[in-house]
């Protein structure tokens, strides 16, 4: 696959404004696949919700394989001399230190040290970089630009992307034909020529699994679809949906736009948006390389300490605690938190949370209460159920950093 993601032929519909949301080069087949015909909107683009039952899909990553349409992640194309400084003014990891054909996961902040988003930056080139969204950043993005020698295009629908992941991912993508691939590290990407198509694969993902993700030409997509489908048959491969995706995000600690934080510049009530010293993001975060946006706020912040965070919560009971506030007292008299992601993990055999906690109820270790409302038979029911301040990630199995991966 060709490094310059603008050589790939562009899969954009013709007269897509008569269309409310676009389809991915993969629709057919997920529509095929479908068996609610549940589909939510990303980015501009349809995808799909559930295809069976958020369980099935679920347990396909943790036991095997689970195939997700990746396409509609937001990709910029961010090219020239001066692409490596700009970058690293612009987010608050060291993009100096990205070696090229590695990935590395960032934030970026406005000028008073709130999060605009995070992403992924792929190194392809020396001068030639990609950074991966879940919205779109366009202004942004050009705005930071000024003054920098930099050309900064964005090239969603020029790259058809699949998230291919589970214990046995690394398996079905060698029995596919991307010989090798089960030699890359974790953050780590590899051109493959797999019978004839060209193929990009990082060892990347959002399950906190063994897992890749695999960026082609939209025009091969169904037929990478196809392939990956009749080679995985026999390794319990099967396609999942955002339900899917998003119980398995929570169980790596991993934060959901719009869920866990919300973009400072879409925030309508001042305080509502989050600095990433507030959701523990601080190893993302590199003060000795110079100035970046956000800096001296982050800077004055950390020196201050701050007066929340993002933790993970173990909470008592098997009652998911959906949007639930969380007190210091059973009482429910002093309001400390809330929870922004919640679900009965499956596999950790846990009611796990991501929640906001107030200083200083956010200490590793320390006790509050969530008030969880149970639906019995029409009637809702309050309940206050204790809930204890853990170590996230809850699910993090070896075999994600272990390189080759073991056959299964």
């Amino acid at each position: 696959m060709n490094s310059n993601p603008t050589s790939m032929a562009s899969s954009a519909m013709p007269n897509h404004y008569r269309q409310p949301l676009l389809q991915t080069p993969f629709h057919n087949r997920a529509r095929a696949l479908s068996q609610h015909d549940s589909f939510v909107a990303w980015a501009g683009y349809t995808t799909v919700d559930v295809f069976t039952t958020p369980e099935q899909e679920y347990f396909s990553v943790r036991n095997a394989t689970g195939v997700f349409d990746l396409t509609p992640m937001v990709k910029y194309r961010v090219v020239g001399a001066g692409a490596a400084a700009y970058l690293n003014h612009l987010v608050t990891r060291d993009v100096s230190k990205l070696k090229l054909h590695r990935v590395m996961y960032v934030v970026w902040c406005n000028d008073d040290g709130h999060i605009i988003d995070d992403g992924t930056i792929f190194r392809l080139g020396e001068d030639e970089y990609w950074l991966c969204t879940a919205e779109r950043q366009i202004d942004w993005l050009l705005d930071a630009a000024i003054g920098y020698d930099v050309e900064i295009a964005e090239v969603t629908a020029e790259v058809a992307a699949l998230a291919v992941q589970g214990p046995t991912s690394c398996w079905v993508l060698k029995q596919f034909g991307l010989v090798g691939v089960e030699l890359l590290k974790p953050f780590e990407l590899g051109y493959f020529n797999a019978n004839g198509i060209e193929i990009m694969a990082s060892r990347t993902g959002f399950t906190g699994d063994l897992g890749y993700e695999i960026w082609m030409a939209p025009e091969d997509a169904e037929t990478v679809w196809d392939r990956l489908m009749e080679v995985g048959r026999t390794r319990g491969i099967r396609a999942i949906g955002s339900q899917a995706l998003n119980a398995l995000r929570i169980e790596a600690g991993f934060l959901m736009p719009h869920y866990d934080f919300i973009s400072s510049e879409s925030t309508i009530r001042l305080g509502r948006d989050r600095s990433p010293l507030e959701l523990g993001f601080d190893w993302l975060i590199d003060f000795k390389k110079g100035h970046f946006n956000g800096r001296r706020a982050l800077m004055a912040e950390q020196a201050s300490g701050v007066k929340r965070r993002l933790v993970g919560l173990d909470i008592a009971g098997n009652k998911a605690a959906h949007s639930a506030l969380l007190y210091s007292d059973k009482a429910g008299q002093n309001e400390v938190g809330n929870v922004t992601s919640a679900m009965w993990s499956p596999t950790c055999k846990r009611n796990i949370a991501l929640a906001i906690v107030n200083a200083p109820h956010f200490a590793m270790g320390a006790t509050v209460w969530a008030e969880i409302y149970l639906n019995r038979e029409l009637v809702w029911e309050r309940r206050m159920v204790q809930a204890k301040v853990v170590e996230k990630p809850f699910f993090a199995p070896e075999r994600r950093r272990v390189t080759p991966p073991a056959d299964r």
